[in-house]
């Protein structure tokens, strides 16, 4: 995913946001703020909720374009519906078939994914060269389109994908195959129960545990035999899943990571630069107090 090619300047003002719901507790501003300080740029990144600004999302996100925001993050749940408002210039992120990237540029919005690029990066920060193995994939939306692409990338064996909607599941599988052919086994499921215990890795990339939505879509009985688990949601970081999954034994991988990685991918889509020192970056964050 090659960044925009406006590359910004030492103390150029960049005008960023985020269009979803449920994103008051959101630290993209945090984060998008403080990488501009650290490359010395004047960065402002304020969030849009589509109801509370009385829009639909196509309204919002053109409200955005047309008021000079430079680019917006897009989240939850808008990234499948964001690809149709973007030119994407890649295949891989074609056929995800989401975004959660736009820069505004003269010629067009562009449509980027670095929930794709951010995941496998946070994967091998964390565990390194370890293979995935049969994963078991809850949740094909948006970040789970993006999430399944990036462990078909990092060599999983088998991945079981499960959703109540068996339509949207078989249409990634099939969009997997196309990409990786026999390189992975891909499978869909609506049942998690039948799906988990076999797995050796399980990925929550449903809403469930988020703010506003607490649960877990995965049941405590069922972790234990499996390796490591991944949780899309960081809003808690502490979500029901990850909590039990790191009392069963598992390693788990937290939507903080996602987050973090997905978010310094973007800043650089937008900006064409990166803090040098993605340490001091982390250090920033930990210490600004969260809304």
């Amino acid at each position: 995913m090659a960044p925009t090619d406006r590359r910004a300047t030492a103390g150029s003002r960049i005008r960023l946001g985020l269009i979803g719901d449920n994103i008051k507790r959101s630290r993209s501003p945090d984060l998008h703020r403080l990488a501009g300080r650290l490359c010395g740029l004047d960065v402002s990144y304020d969030l849009f909720v589509p109801r509370d600004m009385g829009k639909s999302f196509d309204a919002a996100f053109e409200a955005c374009r047309d008021s000079g925001v430079h680019g917006v993050n897009v989240t939850y749940p808008y990234k499948e519906i964001a690809v149709a408002k973007a030119v994407v210039g890649d295949d891989a992120t074609r056929r995800i078939g989401a975004i959660n990237t736009v820069v505004f540029e003269a010629a067009g919005p562009l449509g980027h994914n670095t929930d794709h690029s951010g995941f496998i990066a946070a994967y091998r920060d964390l565990f390194g060269a370890m293979q995935p193995g049969k994963v078991a994939l809850i949740g094909a939306g948006g970040v789970g389109k993006a999430v399944a692409f990036g462990l078909a990338a990092l060599g999983a064996e088998t991945l079981t994908i499960v959703d109540v909607d068996k339509a949207k599941a078989g249409a990634l599988a099939r969009s997997i195959a196309a990409v990786h052919g026999d390189a992975i086994a891909t499978m869909i499921s609506d049942d998690v129960r039948a799906t988990v215990p076999g797995a050796d890795g399980i990925v929550n990339c449903t809403p469930l545990g988020m703010i506003g939505q607490p649960g877990s879509a995965v049941p405590a009985d069922l972790l234990g035999p499996q390796r490591w688990a991944f949780e899309a949601v960081y809003t808690p970081v502490d979500t029901l899943f990850k909590k039990t999954a790191e009392a069963a034994g598992l390693k788990v991988l937290s939507g903080y990571e996602l987050f973090f990685h997905q978010g310094v991918d973007a800043f650089r889509i937008f900006t064409g630069q990166a803090p040098t020192d993605l340490s001091e970056l982390r250090r920033l964050l930990a210490e600004t107090p969260t809304h």
